[in-house]
């Protein structure tokens, strides 16, 4: 495997991972981070102590906060923001990449305000050749895990088969398996709301402090998958690629992985807890609280039914307690499984 030049865009800890993991493939990386003073300490510690503590940063790659610098002259630009950072951060990276850059998300989410998919807002914000062969990167993927080395696979969807090709080519190697698709809007979709059903299956596992049992995650878990999937094709997504890698395979992690930033919302939020006092202690993004909210409104836009996004946006952001919530699931009419 030939040694490549990647951006990392994002030094969260799913962004620091990568790096982490292409670092010790043998690329050289430039990992981007908001702040000289962070950026600095991130490469003072060669790691950072803040998001990914314990997995040192490979000689390889150079930590800056300088976006212009991190992504001049890289072949593969990698953007691992929160998503509602995008339009503001590839944004402004955008007229320092270099023509033939293939750049890839990694990130999971919809845009508040306009309802669009990542790819959508790529193609607002970046040259039309780049947005054209840009690729997204979505599956069941812990950061920690990752970085230890133990291994994963996960799914990079494009347009344009060159580009995913040599992306595949690149950066999979021994404990990272890549697989190909090109059913963008399915990955993309796949990998945002199965956020809004993991807020769900912390809530049922936390409810009371000792929570509703297995059978009751296991039924959100394949119901949501059921109304991600509905969301998805009404999108013009493939019903298949939810039950693949970025559909079933994320979904399932997230929702009972205790890594789960989403998961330990919903945990939360069963307890008792306020999404005041939950959002005050975070120091990291869930996406799923943003994006229960503009999935809702995609849902009624599309006319398509998704009880359990709405009751997770009306726990989050309407303030319904969460018995009342869980009670109105329950007490929905009887329906046949494939509606």
């Amino acid at each position: 495997m030939s040694s490549e030049d990647i951006a990392v865009i994002g030094a969260g800890s799913y962004g620091t991972c990568l790096a982490v993991l292409f670092g010790n493939a043998g690329h050289r990386v430039s990992l981007w981070c908001r702040g000289a003073e962070t950026a600095r300490a991130i490469d003072a510690a060669r790691q950072n102590t803040a998001y990914l503590p314990g997995h040192k940063l490979p000689p390889s790659v150079r930590v800056t906060s300088d976006l212009a610098e991190a992504v001049r002259g890289r072949r593969f630009v990698l953007g691992v923001t929160p998503s509602h950072c995008i339009r503001e951060v590839l944004g402004r990276a955008a007229a320092a990449l270099d023509p033939d850059a293939i750049v890839i998300n990694a990130s999971k989410g919809l845009e508040d305000g306009t309802l669009h998919s990542i790819d959508a807002v790529y193609r607002d914000i970046l040259p039309a050749r780049i947005a054209a062969r840009a690729t997204y990167l979505s599956g069941p993927t812990f950061a920690g895990e990752l970085a230890a080395g133990m291994p994963a696979a996960i799914v990079l969807a494009g347009r344009d088969r060159e580009t995913c090709a040599a992306a595949q080519q690149a950066l999979s190697h021994l404990h990272f398996r890549i697989y190909t698709t090109d059913d963008v809007i399915g990955v993309l979709i796949g990998g945002a709301l199965k956020n809004v059903i993991a807020i769900g299956a912390g809530i049922s596992d936390g409810v009371d402090g000792v929570g509703l049992g297995s059978n009751s995650r296991v039924m959100l878990i394949t119901r949501g998958l059921a109304e991600i999937t509905r969301i998805g094709v009404a999108l013009g997504a493939h019903a298949q690629t939810f039950a693949g890698l970025s559909g079933m395979g994320d979904l399932v992690l997230t929702c009972s992985g205790d890594a789960s930033r989403n998961r330990r919302v919903g945990l939360a939020l069963g307890r008792g807890r306020s999404m005041s006092e939950i959002l005050g202690e975070m120091t990291q993004v869930a996406e799923g609280v943003k994006t229960a909210k503009v999935a809702k409104q995609l849902a009624d836009k599309l006319g398509v039914t998704a009880p359990i996004t709405e009751a997770m946006y009306e726990i989050m952001h309407a303030g319904k307690p969460v018995r009342e919530a869980i009670h109105a699931l329950l007490t929905r009419p009887p329906r046949s499984e494939r509606d």
